[in-house]
């Protein structure tokens, strides 16, 4: 199997339970890795028969826009927008980091993990 990545699709996004997070939002930063086989398209260099990661990057941008309480529900939502897009998906993973979340502690980021077989 061979895996596509894109790493680092930085957002600015108001997902959070508090209410000033809908107001003031917070940066994000979101890390996909997708487990497919590309032999065929590397083969015939051929972008048809793999992932694109320019689908990739503007799926994770469209459901980082829609505002959500939980970065968990974003993940799951990523995570099905990507198998709808017709991908040959293996095994996913996404992982969506919270930059300088608002909590009592100095602390970078938290973030959630949404990987599983596809």
């Amino acid at each position: 199997m061979n895996k596509v990545s894109v790493f680092g699709i930085s957002t600015y996004s108001y997902h959070g339970c508090l209410e000033e997070e809908a107001i003031i939002g917070n940066e994000y930063i979101v890390d996909v890795e997708l487990v497919t086989d590309f032999k065929e398209s590397a083969a015939n260099d051929d972008l048809s028969k793999t992932i694109d990661y320019v689908i990739v990057n503007r799926i994770v941008e469209e459901e980082m826009a829609i505002r959500s309480k939980l970065i968990e529900t974003v993940g799951y939502r990523i995570l099905g927008r990507l198998k709808l897009e017709s991908f040959v998906l293996n095994h996913a993973r996404i992982e969506i980091k919270k930059i300088n979340p608002p909590i009592n502690g100095n602390v970078s980021y938290v973030s959630i993990v949404v990987e599983e077989d596809c």
